[in-house]
């Protein structure tokens, strides 16, 4: 896993997995509960998109799946994020690649 950000959105999004499916949004989505204690707050889900919103620190982000971009986070407000809501996206998407990084060097060893 190697972290990506991108300003396509108008905003800084942190792809966790470009190539992800459904059950590395959801993989995310449990690490992010369990390890974060965030609780989603808005959830959509439609066919070939998931949008689930939740507070870091005091910031809407969303947890993002798409079946042709994978899945990211970034900040709800997307063009209208303040920089202090990219910079905690930035923040939670670092931590969040160490821990997914070493539970899946745990399951190979």
């Amino acid at each position: 896993m190697s972290l990506t950000l991108r300003t396509s959105l108008g905003c800084t999004e942190a792809v966790i997995s470009d190539d992800g499916g459904l059950k590395q949004f959801y993989h995310v989505a449990n690490v992010l509960s369990q390890d974060f204690k965030v609780k989603f707050s808005n959830k959509e889900d439609d066919f070939d998109t998931i949008n689930w919103e939740f507070r870091f620190k005091g910031h809407n982000i969303t947890l993002h799946y798409n079946i042709y971009n994978g899945v990211s986070i970034f900040p709800t407000k997307t063009r209208d994020a303040l920089n202090k809501d990219n910079k905690a996206v930035v923040e939670l998407a670092s931590v969040l690649e160490g821990k997914l990084i070493s539970m899946d060097q745990r399951h190979i060893a």
